[in-house]
């Protein structure tokens, strides 16, 4: 009796203790948006990956989009539980930096392989794609080579795009239609509005409705071919390249200024901008990576067409007129 009793103490000192030391190590939540953090998404080996080494645990926090994740912030204000924010864009950086929430990040990245060189105190850059739109070969002959031959289509094609309020897809489009046309956006978007099927709250909606035949094109980016191709063995789906050039999406991370864990924070921004880190992204993001992984990228990414010419549009500029450009946008479409 007296040794059961020596033996249930010592299992209960032990239990006490290794609570106690679960309970000292650092949690690192991390904001992000809902695909980023899914099962299938690179939230999962990252987490795995970086917990290996940091003593940590990785806590995923999702929302239903990257401006979901900076309105969640923006709400919670210095109060937030958020580390890091992950998952916002280069087209909504200058409105998080104005927050005043977000610290620097202190890392040297100069092994970046990005279309701009990269030079942001503030935020890091994780993967990158340009914004084109999908066609399909088993129902087109040959796609538009610019927004104005898209114009020109029969009235009864159509194009499936999302809406620049709560998708960075559809603020993306926005800006490139602006980079490539300046003051003759609300002409362009006058000419696109006979072949806008519908304008969807997010991009998942409106690639179901290009994969399932009700559009003829949807908007998405260059590297989404490399989906079809890699997991269902399809090579029909293709990015229509045009003339004008294309924009840029650079997704990005930042470290909120809040964070009890700098130090931790930073370690996990090196980890993603990393080699190892970096090898989850194509594959699970279906993005291009932001480092040279040479032949670890995998051929169906790096023989992807590319635009032979990226657009640009100044931060400031963008966080200064995005409103009214929206405003613009939706009054030339509706």
């Amino acid at each position: 009796m007296v040794k059961s009793s020596s033996l249930a103490l010592a299992v209960l000192l032990a239990g006490l203790s290794g609570s106690a030391i679960a309970q000292d190590k650092p949690v690192l939540t991390i904001y992000t948006y809902d695909g980023f953090a899914s099962e299938w998404g690179p939230g999962v080996p990252l987490k795995e990956g970086f917990e290996a080494t940091c003593g940590c645990t990785v806590n995923w926090v999702a929302a239903d989009s990257s401006i979901g994740t900076l309105r969640k912030v923006q709400l919670e204000g210095e109060s937030t539980e958020a580390d890091i924010v992950l998952g916002l864009d280069t087209a909504i950086a200058g409105e998080a930096r104005d927050t005043g929430l977000f610290a620097d990040h202190g890392l040297e990245l100069d092994h970046l392989d990005l279309p701009t060189a990269w030079t942001d105190a503030q935020f890091v850059p994780f993967d990158y794609s340009h914004f084109a739109f999908m066609w399909d070969t088993d129902r087109m002959d040959a796609p538009p080579a610019s927004f104005e031959e898209l114009i020109a289509l029969p009235e009864d094609v159509k194009i499936a795009i999302q809406d620049p309020r709560s998708a960075t897809p559809g603020l993306g489009l926005l800006l490139w239609v602006k980079a490539a046309y300046g003051d003759r956006a609300p002409e362009i978007w006058a000419g696109l509005k006979p072949h806008i099927l519908t304008i969807t709250r997010e991009w998942s909606e409106s690639y179901a409705l290009f994969l399932d035949g009700e559009a003829d094109m949807v908007l998405s980016y260059t590297t989404s071919p490399a989906y079809h191709i890699l997991d269902e063995g399809d090579h029909t789906i293709k990015a229509a390249l045009f003339e004008e050039g294309h924009f840029a999406q650079i997704e990005v991370a930042g470290i909120l200024k809040s964070s009890p864990h700098q130090d931790l924070a930073r370690d996990f921004l090196a980890y993603l901008t990393s080699v190892e880190g970096q090898k989850v992204i194509p594959t699970t993001n279906w993005m291009f990576p932001v480092v040279d992984l040479g032949g670890d990228l995998d051929p169906a990414f790096a023989d992807l067409p590319q635009p032979d010419k990226t657009l640009r549009l100044n931060e400031a500029e963008i966080t200064a007129n995005s409103s009214a450009w929206i405003e613009e946008m939706l009054a030339a479409v509706q």
